[in-house]
This record gives C-alpha cells, structure tokens and sequence, in this order.
C-alpha cells in the first residue's frame, strides 16, 4: 500500500469514497510535533477541490487512470459523443464530463480519462489551445485601438468570448479553453 511519501502532482486517489487528482502539496516539518503533507485535491467526478492534511507516513489508495485519444463527431440528445481513435468504438458524454466543452468542434481530438480498475469513463480534456472561427462580432471603431478595450464576439461553436476591438468577423483565432480567453490571431 503506498504512503504519503508516493505523493505527486497528477497522482489519482481513492479518498472518501471518490476519485481525487492531488493538484499541489507541500510537506512540513514543524519544530515540534510529526511531519505532515498539505495537499490540495480536485474530484475527477465532479470537479471540487478540496484542501486536505495527510499525517506523514498515512496510506493512501492510488487509483491508476490512463488517458486515450479520441475524436469528437456529432452532439445529439444523449450528449457528445466521440469515437476512440485505436479501437473505433464509440462513446457518449455529458457537459459536465468535459472541461471546455464550449470550444469543440466536430472532428476536434480529445483526451479521455478512463478509470482502469472499472474501465469508467471519466472526464474529457480539450488541448489548451484551440482555433476557432469568429462568426460574429460587432465592428470596431477607427482609433479604439490604443487601449486594451474588449468586445465580445460569437465563434463557430456558438461561445461567446471577449476579444480585442481590431479583431473582425471570419478571423481565425487561438483560444485558451481553460479560462475561454483569447490569445492570438491565427495567421493562414
């Protein structure tokens, strides 16, 4: 059984009855008294976090989870569904399973989180960064462009993001799908 001592960023555990991804720790020895281990902790399931202290040498459950590739083709009533890139089989997820759901686009690759001990699909990642289309946006001014002003405009997924006010409709441009912030124009 591992210890506190097997702790990493990244590491998935079993912990009160859910599956937990330890984002940051910090292990401290104070002057008196045992060593322990700060941590905070994300739930895969529902995406809480959670601040929790470890006694220094306390088992934990390590849960192995692996991470496939698979392809997003077309949202219906039931949810997104995507089609693993190896085996060609075809899954079905919800809003709440995939982080940045606003930003995919048909034919966009994810990454699936699987739980191996239950084969349980988990949750979906989008890359970090993604190119999107702008369908619409209002036009901006002539001579708004000396201030760090933002407009907000609607991309081909139907998002809605601010951007800056020299940026116009049918431009291409490099989103982060963690925060939905903008980047960068993408050049052709």
């Amino acid at each position: 059984m591992a210890t506190t001592a097997d702790i990493k960023k990244g590491l998935c555990i079993k912990f009160k009855e859910d599956l937990w991804t330890i984002i940051d720790f910090q292990h401290h020895k104070p002057g008196k008294g045992g060593a322990f281990m700060r941590t905070r902790l994300k739930s895969v399931t529902s995406g809480k976090t959670l601040d929790h202290t470890f006694s220094s040498g306390e088992s934990i459950d390590i849960q192995q989870i692996s991470r496939r590739k698979f392809q997003f083709t077309y949202k219906d009533e039931t949810g997104f569904n995507f089609m693993d890139q190896e085996t060609f089989d075809q899954i079905t997820l919800q809003e709440d399973e995939i982080e940045g759901w606003q930003y995919l686009k048909e034919g966009q690759e994810v990454e699936v989180c699987i739980h191996d001990d239950t084969d349980k699909y988990l949750f979906a990642e989008l890359p970090p960064f993604v190119n999107l289309m702008i369908t619409y946006t209002e036009p901006g001014l002539r001579g708004d462009t000396a201030t760090n002003t933002l407009k907000a405009a609607t991309l081909e997924t139907g998002a809605t993001i601010h951007i800056p006010l020299f940026v116009e409709n049918d431009t291409l441009i490099k989103v982060d799908t963690r925060n939905g912030s903008y980047v960068e124009r993408v050049k052709s």
